[in-house]
């Protein structure tokens, strides 16, 4: 699925901003994160962490925005400031539900979303939140992206690529007991996909008491390190190029042996039926 027009770019570079979140203040949390774009210098993409205006919250309710909402706004306005893409995900009230929604943001306004499909259930996430329905691939100057929020990260037929994608980009929330976890599934998801891979996390602690590692990377399709950032709260910037992952991919053509395969809701089909 492509959405508008941009001009095509061999290259890209990318910004990991691994920040603090206040709990359930989006005004506080915005003007820290603004903090963070300003020292940044021009970047193609920035990537931000899931629930970066209110935290991993499970009290939507509080603190979620709708789309036309200041967060949104902000992440426009941003964009426009930098003339750069800026994404992230919001908890987003639409429709009487909550959603934990990535956008990704240029000067332009939205230029493509995904509701998180995989729900935290050992957190109640699906208790709050509406899973998203379909996996989400877009265009941006030339280069394909996925777009994952999370717990996604442990499904890997859910973004396995069928040659139809070059970036992957995760946004978390992913507590430091896991953290392990966290950096090898990365590491997974771009060598089995033969593509790069963006994942941001927070830092700090949250409004229940969980710890974030931070830990974010930019890695190339070998899931050889780009850009690492530690457990601290810092950003920083790679660059990624779509030339040689064509390259790569010509020389090792493994997706050309991959198992067909289709996607499927959980449950028996009976209980897919009557969901």
């Amino acid at each position: 699925m492509a959405f508008g027009l941009q001009a095509m770019a061999d290259t890209l570079v990318v910004s990991l901003v691994q920040g603090q979140v206040a709990w359930h203040d989006p005004a506080r949390n915005l003007a820290t994160f603004e903090q963070h774009l300003q020292a940044l210098s021009r970047p193609d993409i920035v990537v931000l962490p899931e629930t970066f205006a209110s935290g991993f919250t499970q009290h939507p309710e509080q603190c979620s925005e709708t789309m036309t909402g200041e967060a949104v706004s902000w992440m426009t306005r941003m964009a426009q400031q930098l003339d750069t893409a800026i994404c992230g995900s919001l908890a987003v009230a639409e429709a009487g539900a909550f959603y934990n929604r990535f956008l990704f943001v240029t000067a332009g306004g939205v230029l493509a979303q995904y509701d998180k499909k995989h729900l935290f259930t050992l957190a109640g996430e699906h208790h709050r939140y509406q899973p998203g329905q379909e996996r989400v691939v877009f265009e941006y100057r030339g280069w394909r992206i996925c777009p994952q929020v999370c717990y996604d990260l442990r499904f890997p037929v859910f973004s396995r690529c069928r040659n139809d994608y070059d970036l992957l980009i995760y946004v978390a929330n992913w507590p430091s007991p896991r953290r392990t976890a966290w950096s090898r599934l990365l590491k997974a998801r771009a060598i089995e996909n033969q593509c790069y891979v963006a994942a941001v996390n927070r830092v700090g602690r949250d409004g229940n008491g969980w710890e974030y590692a931070g830990e974010s990377v930019l890695l190339d399709f070998m899931g050889d390190e780009l850009v690492g950032l530690g457990d601290r709260e810092a950003t920083d910037t790679g660059t990624i190029t779509l030339d040689r992952l064509r390259d790569f991919r010509k020389k090792f053509a493994f997706w050309q042996d991959a198992d067909a395969f289709e996607l499927v809701e959980p449950g028996t089909p009976e209980q897919r039926a009557a969901s």
